[in-house]
């Protein structure tokens, strides 16, 4: 601020009435009156972009050697700020200034850091004050013009402004930023570009919790029959545990190679159903001939899908991906019909084996689709399968053991080739990580992958532990 030389200053004890603002055009910004309290009773209105500042008088003088730049001359008087607006100063104003001129560096300039907080880092107009007497009516106007504020002035995030001014919006969190992309892109979650490569659909928004589940042992029992362990442990006969599990695998590879190409796909299994679907060009399917198309004896001369990676070229990576695509339509198409699929003669038997099955294992699946069947009616969980069975077969286990309407298929994994922490990354990568994952299984490899991952482990190896869990979804716990 500039000096103020050959300026004839303003007594404020000749003066008792109302203080009217020193109008300088010349200065970069100017000084608003302050909420000076009189012998009249009128009072002055107060900035509310300046209430950090203490009052001070009008006049001004040159100043003396020595003394700040912009201290303010208090010619004998005794001014104390209104407790009601300066409630929140922590500056108080005490003392009695006498008649002779004294300094006020603590005061000095606006350009202090302690009143920040009532800048803002944008450029303000001309606006309107005006002072208001006690009965209501108005004594004068004064016009401010505030310039720009002043190099690392800025506005402060949790400030209350005055709504009457716009203030400079603090910048956005990626949180935020985030929130707001979901919440501009939720209502188109399956469209773009990107639904060739990807055609899974991607988690609703309003998504909560992934319940990841093993297959065997756990939802359903399979290898501890072919092993006879579980006969063993529970008291059963060995032989008819051993036979019915024995039965039920040849049904299952049965269907696996009758319908799922599973004599095409057991070299070229994939961890997911859409894992090749980038090499689908779309083509119609319903006249197509899987049996003359050259891919069986093509797979098997060139040895195009060995685990080193080796992979054909575009024509036979298009049949292949023909026959995934076909194998999801079945799956989608028979989940709920698994009779419908297999015939009539097969499908009683099929009915007698589960009936059997069910009986020698005293109703697991039974009780493991209770909670299934729990999980899939909330509207923010969902239920996701990742089993150590190749693709094909697992896709034929869901099939069989009637879990296709608690899984669809694009939530089915296979760990066969790339173990089950990678399908668990997988699946974070899908579902994000703002949900909440439980995994419910019963091996040692599941329960150290979710360890790894900070992912609740709910073990299951007995029955006890099925209804345990029934029990916590049915209450909410879970």
């Amino acid at each position: 601020m500039s000096a103020y030389a050959g300026q004839t200053q303003y007594s404020g004890m000749q003066q008792p009435a109302v203080y009217t603002a020193y109008s300088q055009t010349g200065q970069p910004y100017s000084l608003p009156t302050y909420g000076i309290k009189t012998e009249s009773g009128l009072a002055q209105t107060q900035s509310p972009l300046q209430s950090g500042c203490l009052s001070y008088s009008p006049g001004f003088s040159t100043p003396q050697p020595g003394q700040a730049p912009y201290s303010y001359q208090m010619p004998g008087s005794s001014f104390a700020p209104s407790s009601t607006i300066y409630a929140n100063n922590s500056v108080s104003n005490s003392t009695n200034f006498s008649g002779s001129q004294q300094e006020y560096p603590s005061y000095t300039a606006f350009g202090q850091n302690q009143y920040a907080q009532y800048y803002s880092a944008s450029t303000y107009g001309a606006y309107m004050t005006s002072n208001n007497t006690a009965d209501g009516t108005s004594s004068s106007t004064s016009t401010y013009q505030l310039q720009e504020s002043l190099p690392g002035l800025t506005s402060q995030p949790g400030t209350d402004l005055h709504p009457e001014f716009d203030t400079v919006q603090s910048p956005s969190t990626p949180i935020k930023d985030l929130d707001d992309r979901t919440c501009r892109s939720s209502g188109s979650k399956s469209r773009g570009r990107g639904r060739k490569n990807n055609p899974s659909p991607p988690p609703d928004s309003d998504l909560e919790r992934v319940f990841v589940w093993d297959l065997d042992e756990t939802i359903i029992v399979f290898h501890s029959l072919l092993t006879g362990s579980y006969a063993q442990k529970y008291g059963k006969d060995p032989p008819m545990a051993v036979t019915l599990g024995l039965r039920m695998e040849e049904m299952i590879f049965n269907l696996a190679d009758t319908h799922l190409f599973f004599n095409d796909l057991e070299e070229c299994d994939q961890v997911h159903i859409d894992d090749v679907s980038s090499d689908d060009n779309g083509q119609d399917l319903s006249t197509y001939s899987f049996a003359t198309d050259g891919f069986h004896a093509a797979a098997s001369s060139a040895n195009l899908c060995l685990p080193t990676g080796v992979r054909g070229g575009v024509d036979w990576m298009r049949k292949l991906a023909f026959r995934y695509r076909r194998v999801k339509e079945l799956y989608n198409t028979y989940k709920n019909n698994v009779g419908g699929l297999l015939g009539p003669a097969k499908r009683d038997a099929w009915l007698q084996l589960r009936a059997e099955i069910e009986g020698l294992t005293d109703s697991w699946l039974t009780n493991a689709l209770k909670s299934l069947s729990i999980i899939s009616t909330r509207s923010n969980c969902v239920n996701v399968l990742v089993t150590t069975t190749q693709l094909i077969p697992a896709l034929a286990k869901v099939l069989l053991y009637s879990l296709g309407g608690a899984f669809p298929i694009e939530n089915i994994y296979s760990a066969t080739k790339i173990g089950k922490e990678s399908c668990f990354e997988r699946i974070m990568q899908r579902f994000g990580r703002k949900v909440v994952y439980v995994v419910i299984g019963d091996g040692v490899e599941e329960e150290q992958a979710a360890k790894k991952h900070n992912m609740p482990f709910w073990r299951i190896s007995s029955h006890s532990d099925l209804l345990a869990l029934h029990q916590a979804l049915e209450l909410e716990y879970l």
